[in-house]
């Protein structure tokens, strides 16, 4: 394997692994903490069980997320050396402030964890929904720095120096908002589908029905929130990149030729030598409002950029549009989920609704990983854009492909333990969290 395509994969491969626990390290104390509320207010056993059982989650992940993190942070340096020679100083606070929210995260894990009945009831509370926050920040702070290689700003790159350098300006370049909401919103409907199809899998298993009905009925609210909300978002991220990357907006329609009116493609096999795009279903000047809120605007085609600049288009295209598949799946499942709750109370009970949850769990992550593609992909050929190219920024140092064959080895092993250790926490159910088995309490008889 060719060096910088090993660099380029295992970065890839890195960011694919990590980005996963990261969204559930934004969301999942959200769900621990409205559980552990609705127990607060209601006094109900099972949700104080629930608030234990996915606290239990929070951490195994947040383990996993940090060895990940950790591990990115240093291929940054070990693959990319001269992108972090010049960049370090200009977008290094981000990752700084990131590190803080990191042991914030990690002080209030703990004081959860390990303080039921030792703090007030309240304050235990506001521990775990610091843990939401401060995932939450750790995210958006990350998302700031990858925006500012999107749209580079706060330095002035004069001679090939990079001079001036204002740090604030740089993480709050005209990228982050967009792509901090964007991201945030599909944190929230990727960990809530993934939530929901696994307790709708323990329902209909009919293990602790009730116990995992309250679970699936919270995830399913917080899936909902951004299901509806990713839309929203994306359009606006759609006209912040179509302003500020429009070569990237051509890829991801595999849209050839300038126009006014630009038709919205769907579907379609780019062929990059003759220009053009096949097969495709194209809905007239859509595309042009979606950039622009004018359905006549002109946007700007591939063919008026150089050649050497253009991002691997099928690929960009392709992760578009699964991207924006499943989304539209995951809207119609929260329509269908939403008529339910207001009309149909009995089918929320129905195998059928169910298995539609557990059809959807992987459809969240799947959307989420074509989105960083489109948003990484699109980007080349350059790692800050318009200004360095990733071949410039790769390390000189030889061997990089057995480094990646030893970081996928790590990343797979990680990924059975995690399931392992899952797999077990679900087992576990009965005997430590769900008041209402024999189980649980003929180990409380016992104990």
């Amino acid at each position: 394997m060719d060096d910088f395509l090993a660099a380029r994969a295992q970065m890839a491969l890195s960011l694919g692994f990590h980005i996963i626990f990261a969204c559930v390290g934004m969301v999942m104390p959200f769900l621990m903490a409205f559980a552990h509320w609705k127990y607060l207010k209601t006094g109900n056993e099972i949700y104080k069980g629930l608030t234990k059982a996915w606290s239990k989650g929070v951490a195994i992940l947040f383990a996993t997320g940090a060895v990940s993190g950790t591990m990115l942070s240093f291929e940054l340096g070990l693959l990319w050396p001269g992108f972090m020679r010049h960049a370090g100083p200009i977008f290094g606070m981000p990752f700084s402030l990131e590190g803080t929210a990191f042991f914030i995260e990690a002080i209030a894990i703990g004081f959860f964890l390990y303080g039921w009945d030792k703090f007030n009831k309240w304050f235990h509370w506001f521990c775990g929904f610091l843990v939401g926050l401060s995932g939450l920040a750790s995210g958006i702070l990350v998302v700031a720095a990858n925006a500012w290689m999107n749209s580079p700003t706060g330095f002035d790159y004069i001679n090939g120096e990079y001079v001036n350098i204002d740090p604030i300006k740089a993480m709050f370049n005209e990228a982050w908002f967009p792509q901090a909401l964007h991201m945030t919103v599909a944190a929230f409907c990727a960990t809530g589908f993934a939530v929901a199809g696994v307790h709708a899998l323990l329902i209909m298993r009919k293990k602790n029905v009730e116990f995992h009905t309250k679970a699936f009925r919270i995830a399913a609210g917080f899936a909902l929130i951004g299901a509806f909300g990713a839309p929203l978002s994306g359009d606006v991220a759609a006209k912040s990149v179509a302003e500020r990357q429009p070569i990237k907006l051509a890829a991801m329609e595999a849209h050839f030729e300038t126009e006014k009116g630009a038709a919205f493609v769907i579907g379609g096999i780019p062929d990059e030598e003759k220009g053009e795009i096949n097969y495709a279903l194209k809905i007239p000047k859509v595309l042009s409002f979606l950039a622009t809120n004018d359905f006549n605007a002109e946007v700007t085609g591939l063919n008026d950029f150089p050649k050497d600049e253009w991002p691997p288009v099928a690929v960009v295209h392709y992760a578009f549009q699964i991207m924006i598949f499943f989304g539209v799946v995951m809207i119609s499942i929260g329509s269908l989920y939403l008529y339910a709750f207001f009309f149909k109370k009995d089918w929320l009970n129905k195998n059928w609704l169910l298995k539609t949850f557990l059809f959807a769990t992987p459809f969240g992550y799947i959307a989420l990983e074509a989105g960083w593609t489109v948003t990484e992909v699109g980007r080349q050929p350059w790692i800050i854009y318009g200004i360095m190219r990733t071949a410039d920024a790769v390390t000189p140092m030889p061997g990089i492909q057995y480094s990646f064959y030893f970081f996928t080895a790590i990343f797979v092993s990680l990924s059975l333990i995690i399931i392992f250790l899952l797999n077990r926490q679900i087992k576990m159910v009965p005997k430590l969290y769900d008041p209402t088995d024999a189980q649980f309490n003929s180990k409380s008889k016992k104990s």
